[in-house]
């Protein structure tokens, strides 16, 4: 009988060091897929098995209906990462995207798998509902010509903090703070535009699966979506060498927190309301960890929180630290906010 593994009692901050400090050089890379999966437990249980022992690092989601993996592999060893996801039915051919840049910090720094019941949470309830009638696939050359096309309308799948540091030219920038709001809500949002061309974007491209199913359950007909996310644009228009059309940086949700795809720098810092900058930090004081973009002068004057408030009360005792997180936790319950900072 197998023993379980011992649980790793390290705190998150030994385990973001000791990350840093391994000297292994790491390939970020993203991938998912709709596909059956019978035992999401088991297969779970496989891909800890393996992914752990090639010191794999990451988060991943696992469900009846498919797969998400954000994560990253030793480089050296990553011949034998798709060597095994080969050997699994549910991987065999599924396209990886390789992040566009990796950061000064790993982008991940333990391996997290987890069992949802699905891979991307989007409020729908609707049992008629088929998300595997998705739009057709549209590659970057054929984006640019959507974004020129005043036929064609863009929408962002996006959150709002997403956007903000980066977006397609003269894109529909919905101002939601999660996939769920945006996608229940988005045949009303777009409406007015039932009768044009349509292309839908994001990240990497699984919001837009589902997001393009969705419209198409509600009577829009000429719904696209952008291959590969903005991930992929970015590789394909370096290889085809096509016109940029993405201005700002495109989020991640990892370490690195922000991939450069465009030059511009499009935000504004959260605390001066001044500053020019596209860079996110973390309030320190953790029962805050509000996400915020801030400028280098303001982060060094507040000592990388986002408040002076924060600055004081990361001062009390360890005992009053977890009242307030408490207080904290309760207060904000239901009240998801990422970037209570903008203007």
């Amino acid at each position: 009988m197998k023993s379980k593994p011992s649980r790793d009692l390290r705190s998150r901050a030994e385990k973001k060091a000791a990350i840093q400090a391994d000297g292994i050089a790491r390939t970020t890379v993203s991938f998912y897929r709709y596909v059956p999966i019978a035992d999401p437990e088991a297969f779970r249980a496989k891909l800890l098995e393996r992914w752990g022992a090639l010191g794999c690092l990451g988060r991943i989601y696992v469900a009846a209906e498919g797969i998400n993996a954000q994560m990253n592999v030793p480089t050296k060893l990553w011949d034998q990462f798709d060597a095994f996801n080969k050997t699994l039915p549910e991987l065999q051919s599924v396209p990886y995207k390789i992040a566009v840049e990796e950061g000064v910090v790993p982008s991940f720094y333990k391996l997290t798998i987890k069992v949802r019941k699905k891979i991307v949470a989007d409020g729908i309830e609707d049992e008629t509902f088929n998300p595997s009638d998705t739009g057709e696939y549209l590659t970057a050359a054929e984006m640019n010509e959507y974004i020129n096309s005043p036929d064609a309308v863009v929408v962002d799948m996006r959150n709002n903090y997403e956007s903000e540091i980066g977006h397609f030219d003269g894109a529909v920038l919905p101002d939601v703070e999660t996939f769920r709001s945006e996608l229940v809500n988005a045949p009303a949002l777009l409406e007015k535009y039932k009768d044009k061309k349509i292309a839908l974007y994001c990240t990497g491209g699984i919001r837009c699966e589902k997001a393009s199913a969705w419209l198409k359950h509600n009577g829009f007909t000429n719904v696209k979506h952008l291959k590969g996310g903005v991930i992929d644009y970015r590789h394909q228009i370096d290889r085809d060498n096509l016109p940029n059309k993405f201005k700002g940086k495109n989020f991640v949700f990892d370490e690195r927190l922000a991939e450069t795809i465009g030059d511009e720098v499009i935000a504004t810092c959260h605390l001066c309301h001044k500053e020019k900058c596209d860079t996110h930090y973390h309030c320190k004081f953790q029962p805050c960890h509000t996400l915020f973009i801030g400028c280098p002068t303001c982060v060094e004057k507040k000592k990388g929180y986002c408040s002076y408030k924060c600055q004081l009360l990361d001062k009390l005792p360890p005992k009053w630290k977890k009242r307030y997180a408490r207080y904290y936790a309760k207060k904000m319950r239901g009240h998801f906010k990422k970037t209570p900072l903008r203007k």
